[in-house]
């Protein structure tokens, strides 16, 4: 639980400094601007909630640009409670992709949460350096976790083709890389 709390906590930061000049920019996600991405991993958390719970596809929250931060905040709260539910990370869920774990659930929506904080970071100029140690934990499981199966072309597949980071590039670079980013 504490790496889902981590992964929120960094994006969440990156998100605060997002400038409503900001929500025209490009990311590394091809098919979203910074507005587009950020209605995308406030939507997901509540998504990765619907899951879990088995309230629906409650995944849409419209266009959060009013006070995106206070929607995620709801989102973040939302999920965490979740996540949180006595014998959920037990628990077997069905999707599209295939059968999971609520643990590995948690997993994979810690790594969507914090690479879309990447991606945000990346497309806002700031350094993305994000929690070395988190960013390590995350790509471990990542390499476990993300087959081939998951990967294809942008807005199509989960994951893009793993890239090439450059050398001494952070962990999280090293993640993003490895999720399909170009570092």
């Amino acid at each position: 639980m504490e790496t889902l709390k981590r992964s929120f906590e960094s994006t969440r930061a990156m998100l605060a400094r997002v400038q409503p000049g900001d929500l025209d920019a490009a990311t590394p996600c091809a098919s979203w601007d910074v507005n587009a991405l950020v209605n995308h991993f406030v939507g997901t958390a509540r998504w990765w909630a619907a899951i879990v719970t088995g309230a629906g596809a409650a995944g849409e929250v419209g266009d959060t640009a009013g006070d995106f931060v206070a929607a995620y905040d709801e989102s973040i709260e939302i999920a965490t409670s979740a996540f949180e539910t006595d014998g959920v990370l037990e628990q077997t869920f069905r999707l599209d992709l295939g059968e999971f774990t609520g643990a590995a659930l948690l997993g994979l929506a810690a790594t969507e949460q914090f690479t879309h904080g990447w991606d945000l970071a990346r497309a806002i100029g700031h350094h993305t350096d994000l929690d070395p140690e988190l960013a390590g934990e995350l790509l471990t499981g990542a390499r476990f976790a993300v087959t081939d199966a998951y990967r294809g072309a942008d807005g199509v597949a989960l994951f893009g083709a793993a890239t090439q980071a450059p050398g001494g590039s952070s962990p999280a670079d090293l993640l993003a890389a490895f999720l399909g980013r170009s570092v």
